[in-house]
């Protein structure tokens, strides 16, 4: 038996994908790696290489400088609290309507389909939004940056569509042994739908922690900011010296502090998605299909 070797053409055509993949990886991690070689090199070696690619030395006194102040410990608690909180709440919620609209005889379940998904085409508004929570009274609370958008109707679409991909014949068959309905999302559903419930927490999660336009409408105690919000005031406003230097003497350059707390808000939510990387894909594309 003959082994079809690949033609030329299909050589061609992987040469050409993987210098194109190549490519696509080196422009997304680049900026990266850039920001973190500038935030541990001296200022001498940023200025003087507009091209980075290794640093002249481990120099830490830019991390040092930033965990000194009394604001980000503080900014990463509300943010791990906010993260954690926030994507436990929303899973919660989100699981527990998709579980609802996937049940295929539930009275009424096309018009439920039908508010849920219009709340993605379209929204009251901003002002509506801030009276809204202004009303309730979460104005200036931790709790403003979780609640008002605790569900979304994307992940619940999604995860709906996981649970309707599980077959039918499981529910009937826990039925007839006697187990009710919530029974069956904890004790059957739920086991199998790991790889979707992984791809939606991950969602919830990089979504709180890398919000900063909630706090910016509803916080203004600064004990309430998260990491986020301080970190775009260090790069969009003139506040800098005020807020990161606690000592006048200090003579540390800002484009070193700032590559600094790039990089310590920026690691933490990378670190976590090599541990639901390999429920990722799955999770989209089955939860993506049409149920």
């Amino acid at each position: 038996m003959k082994i079809k070797t690949s033609s030329w053409s299909e050589k061609a055509f992987d040469i050409v994908n993987i210098f194109l993949m190549l490519l696509v990886l080196v422009v997304t991690l680049y900026p990266f790696w850039y920001v973190f070689v500038a935030s541990v090199s001296t200022i001498d070696h940023v200025i003087g290489n507009s091209f980075l690619l290794v640093p002249n030395g481990i120099h830490l006194e830019a991390y040092e400088q930033v965990f000194r102040n009394d604001m980000i410990p503080r900014a990463y608690a509300n943010t791990l609290f906010v993260t954690i909180v926030g994507t436990a709440i929303s899973m919660i919620l989100t699981i527990m309507g998709a579980y609802v609209l996937s049940v295929p005889d539930l009275p009424g379940k096309t018009l439920l389909t039908f508010f849920v998904v219009f709340t993605m085409l379209f929204s009251g508004g901003m002002i509506p939004y801030y009276l809204v929570v202004n009303w309730v009274g979460l104005v200036d609370s931790i709790w403003s940056l979780i609640l008002p958008g605790c569900v979304s109707a994307y992940n619940m679409i999604l995860m709906r569509n996981f649970f309707q991909n599980v077959p039918r014949g499981l529910y009937e068959a826990a039925v007839i042994d006697g187990i009710r309905p919530t029974g069956y999302l904890f004790r059957i559903l739920l086991p199998l739908s790991t790889a979707a419930i992984a791809t939606v927490a991950l969602f919830y999660a990089v979504g709180y922690w890398n919000d900063y336009f909630t706090s910016v409408l509803f916080i203004r105690n600064r004990e309430l900011w998260p990491m986020q919000r301080i970190l775009r005031e260090i790069l969009l406003t003139s506040e800098f010296q005020n807020m990161m230097y606690q000592d006048a003497r200090q003579t540390m350059p800002p484009e070193t502090l700032k590559n600094a707390m790039i990089v310590v808000a920026v690691v933490p939510i990378l670190c976590v998605y090599p541990f639901v990387q390999k429920y990722f894909v799955k999770g989209v594309m089955v939860g993506s299909m049409k149920g």
